[in-house]
């Protein structure tokens, strides 16, 4: 059975960072793209980032040089760092792989 797992999420104020982990299992997680997705309330989702098997990684024009993704193969994970927060990053934030959806994990930026 495939499952992707969220966590890392949590209130930080404007300016602080956070980092996300979503863990795989039942996949052969080298061989997927995976992707990051948010949706804050009220909002449609959106894609945030992505990280291909082999490494290449795109980001949406919102978190450019702010966010930054990495995975480890070893671990069936991936990451999401989160610096420079602002309060508009504040949304639900979901990985996926293969129309795989994880549970998500919320994030809240707010003084």
């Amino acid at each position: 059975q495939v499952q992707l797992v969220e966590s890392g999420g949590g209130l930080v104020q404007p300016g602080g960072s956070l980092r996300l982990s979503c863990a795989a299992s039942g996949i052969t997680f080298s061989w997927y793209g995976m992707g990051w997705y948010r949706q804050a309330s009220g909002n449609q989702r959106e894609w945030v980032a992505g990280i291909a098997p082999g490494g290449i990684i795109t980001y949406a024009d919102s978190v450019k040089d702010r966010f930054t993704v990495s995975r480890d193969n070893a671990k069936n994970t991936v990451y999401l760092q989160m610096n420079s927060l602002k309060p508009e990053d504040t949304a639900v934030y979901y990985c996926a792989s293969s129309n795989i959806w994880g549970q998500g994990t919320q994030v809240t930026v707010s003084s």
